[in-house]
């Protein structure tokens, strides 16, 4: 598994980063951490079918299953999950909000 996650100091941050991604099928709002994906906000279908979402999904890599679980697990290891530890990050407004 090819990472990454870059080891910070007190004046780095990590980068979170979003985008719309297929996963499993569907598309999804896809989190990340330093490019790695850690979490993903399921989609109302009338979200999904728009256009501009659509196209950005279909430029992008799709997901699987057992690759967010190896993602899950090597963040967790490295303690770098964003949503488990506290971390320094470049913009926290691109953690996912709880609704």
């Amino acid at each position: 598994m090819h990472s990454n996650v870059e080891y910070t100091t007190s004046d780095m941050e990590y980068v979170l980063s979003q985008k719309y991604v297929f996963y499993m099928g569907n598309v999804v709002r896809m989190y990340f951490i330093q490019g790695i994906p850690y979490t993903f906000d399921e989609l109302p279908q009338i979200i999904q079918d728009h256009p501009s979402v659509h196209t950005e999904a279909l430029e992008s890599e799709e997901y699987y299953d057992e690759q967010l679980y190896r993602w899950h697990s090597y963040l967790m290891e490295e303690e770098c999950h964003p949503l488990c530890f506290e971390l320094p990050v470049n913009d926290p407004e691109l953690l996912p909000k709880d609704d």
